[in-house]
């Protein structure tokens, strides 16, 4: 019987959609929500306590702190107020970004500045950056784009220069290394989202990490309504009733159940990267060849990767993705600049020459955990029957 996940060949057979995200979810996540059910304490606690310990072991963040909050959107929005922008004040960030990070800076009043990306890394071009600094800049945002790294040398010089805060947006980079560090060990302030779509997923989630105490202890009466309320108290199921309120605050604190989610997803995260690795290397070894198409510029090693992108050259990417979703690759996905957006339309900008051909070219593919190789292989030659045909 034919759902929503199948679709009909053209000889009438009955074949599996391939969605270009899904995630990985299996026994092990179902006995995660099954303990917190059983303890029966499903909002912040003590499995929000051990995620928070875990990913900051894992990313070996020994001199930082690490707070879990409900989104990653979440996480950019109490990252800029930690940075101390504010109404009136500028941020710097790619145009080619998620609409997250511009609606976070809008949160805190301030506007963003769109800056153009370098055309092999698709990350930020500092040069361009340097011709956006005003008086107004007061901190700029940097993302790894999918399988490839940001010069994170590069950028540190420039913020000191510039003497500006970094938030580091590294929800595309979570289990990647840069030059042998692991990502969220080293930036001035690094956020990274486990979102349904992400690497790995906690349904719903993010993280920042911070260095400086007094930011840590400022984000937890962030996140919590601004209640002073002891996070060690509340991290053994438990709540006080008297609290103290001195600021602004949001309803962003990550729940027993989400985190739980991410403890099963990080304990496998190892398998996780080398299955994601193993299929973008399958597709760099094949699409490569193609006339037409360019592939990241990279081996993956070190990369945990959260997605898959191609260029489409010669303005075709558009008859290559129908060509795909006729053929059961659904929903393939790609990102829209900022300056593209009737909301950021007239934000201050420099020259978006780069974004403007990256965004009419960039085709993200089906990259699964666990992906099997005949569903690879399969959107491997629908690409090569595109290409044939033409």
């Amino acid at each position: 019987m034919k759902n929503n996940h199948d679709y009909k060949t053209k000889k009438g057979n009955i074949q599996e959609v391939i969605p270009v995200f899904k995630p990985l979810i299996e026994k092990e996540e179902l006995d995660a929500c099954a303990r917190v059910f059983k303890i029966g304490w499903l909002g912040m606690g003590s499995f929000v306590n051990e995620f928070e310990e875990k990913v900051k072991k894992f990313v070996n963040a020994k001199d930082r702190y690490v707070v879990a909050v409900n989104t990653g959107y979440s996480a950019l929005h109490l990252a800029l107020i930690s940075a101390g922008v504010k109404a009136g004040d500028e941020v710097i960030t790619p145009s080619f970004n998620n609409i997250a990070d511009f609606q976070a800076i809008l949160a805190v009043g301030a506007e963003p500045v769109f800056c153009d990306i370098d055309i092999d890394t698709l990350c930020i071009d500092l040069e361009k950056a340097q011709k956006l600094i005003s008086k107004k800049t007061k901190a700029i945002i940097v993302m790894d784009y999918d399988c490839v790294l940001c010069d994170h040398d590069s950028i540190k010089k420039f913020a000191s220069k510039n003497r500006i805060r970094v938030i580091h947006d590294a929800a595309h980079a979570f289990g990647s290394k840069y030059k042998g560090k692991m990502i969220g060990s080293f930036s001035d302030i690094c956020v990274f989202s486990f979102d349904p779509v992400k690497t790995i997923t906690s349904t719903d989630g993010g993280i920042i990490i911070v260095k400086k105490k007094k930011e840590y202890e400022m984000l937890h009466e962030l996140r919590l309504i601004g209640m002073k309320q002891s996070a060690s108290l509340m991290y053994k199921n438990q709540r006080a009733w008297t609290y103290d309120v001195e600021h602004q605050g949001f309803r962003y604190h990550m729940g027993n159940l989400h985190a739980a989610i991410g403890l099963a997803q990080l304990a496998k995260i190892m398998k996780i990267s080398d299955t994601r690795r193993n299929t973008c290397r399958f597709y760099n070894e094949y699409l490569s060849k193609i006339k037409g198409i360019v592939v990241p510029k990279t081996d993956f090693k070190d990369i945990s990767p959260f997605l898959y992108y191609i260029r489409v050259l010669d303005e075709k990417r558009e008859t290559l993705r129908e060509y795909l979703k006729e053929r059961g690759i659904d929903r393939v996905y790609n990102l829209r600049p900022g300056h593209w957006l009737t909301l950021f339309k007239n934000c201050r900008k420099g020259d978006l020459s780069i974004t403007d051909r990256i965004g009419k070219e960039i085709l993200s593919l089906p990259l699964h955990s666990k992906m099997k190789m005949i569903d690879q292989k399969r959107v491997v030659d629908i690409i090569l029957s595109f290409y044939k045909k033409k």
